[in-house]
């Protein structure tokens, strides 16, 4: 059998390939940090993130004695049809969910649905498990009270780059305890699914200091709660992947979904010509249609039933 990449490039207008390229070409490439220091200084450097109307309900939830900070957007037209749990971005150790206060304010009210944005503990103040323990603590604060506090028991779960990582290692931490029925899909973008240096994205990657700080101090990072691609992915929730085709972790995106078909899941793979990693959060038109894609392929699975 002949795979060619070609077969699986999303489908998008050539002259939003012509953007990219061009947007691409004239920007010059971001470095993540590379030490403390550095990672102290880009903390410092965050612009604040926008506003949105109507804003975020901030509030903490879930059980234990502090309980995790989360970021609320209800729908604008009516009650919500589904919830979404995101996880943001940041390599387990930078930015906050605020930052994906536009992208799920426009999920909310174009798909009508919650949207519940986790703020997790970052390392290395708080190296794993703390992130996945927040966000597992959320996930199951959902699937607990969303019924009476939405009207809705529909769930669904994502995350780009680390949050990615996170929101697939949620997903078999509630499959451990019997309950990830109770989500009917998983939006996942450009994850780093590999934390153990041992795939060719993992090797790609395996000098970063987030690695360090994240999980430094774990001796087999192959660990599913730290490398998610090792876990055995039978009995999840359907599954869309999306990653850009220049993205340094293309290869473990496909490994993945090559993983979750083979253990018998729904799953479905878009790659995005030319785009780099975290390609959504650039102001082109691929990333709109990207969104807008994901957006669809989530009120088909949480919205109406």
């Amino acid at each position: 059998m002949r795979l060619a990449l070609d077969a699986l490039l999303a489908e998008v207008p050539a002259e939003q390939i012509d953007e990219v390229r061009a947007f691409y070409g004239a920007r010059a490439p971001g470095r993540a940090p590379g030490s403390p220091e550095e990672l102290e200084e880009a903390r410092a450097g965050l612009p604040v993130p926008p506003r949105v109307d109507p804003p975020a309900v901030e509030e903490t939830v879930g059980a234990g004695e502090a309980g995790v900070p989360v970021r609320i957007f209800l729908p604008v037209g009516g009650p919500p049809l589904g919830v979404y749990l995101d996880i943001h971005a940041g390599g387990f150790y930078m930015d906050c969910a605020a930052r994906g206060d536009v992208r799920n304010r426009a999920l909310a009210d174009t798909r009508r649905l919650a949207v519940v944005s986790v703020d997790y503990r970052l390392a290395p103040e708080h190296p794993w498990p703390a992130a996945p323990d927040d966000c597992e603590a959320v996930a199951r604060w959902l699937i607990e009270e969303a019924e009476s506090r939405f009207g809705t028991g529909r769930l669904a779960i994502g995350g780009n780059s680390a949050g990615a990582n996170l929101a697939l290692v949620t997903l078999l931490r509630l499959k451990d305890r019997g309950v990830v029925g109770r989500f009917s899909g998983a939006a996942l973008y450009f994850g780093a699914y590999d934390l153990s240096a041992r795939t060719p994205a993992g090797r790609a990657i395996a000098d970063e200091y987030f690695i360090q700080a994240y999980a430094g101090h774990v001796e087999d990072r192959t660990n599913p709660g730290i490398s998610p691609l090792y876990g055995d992915l039978a009995g999840l929730p359907p599954t869309l992947l999306v990653v850009g085709g220049a993205d340094i972790l293309l290869e473990d995106n496909l490994a993945l979904a090559g993983r979750l078909s083979a253990a018998g899941n729904d799953v479905e793979l878009r790659v995005y010509p030319e785009a780099p990693h975290g390609f959504i959060s650039h102001p082109t038109a691929m990333a709109a249609t990207a969104l807008d894609g994901v957006g669809s392929w989530l009120g088909d699975r949480i919205g109406p039933g």
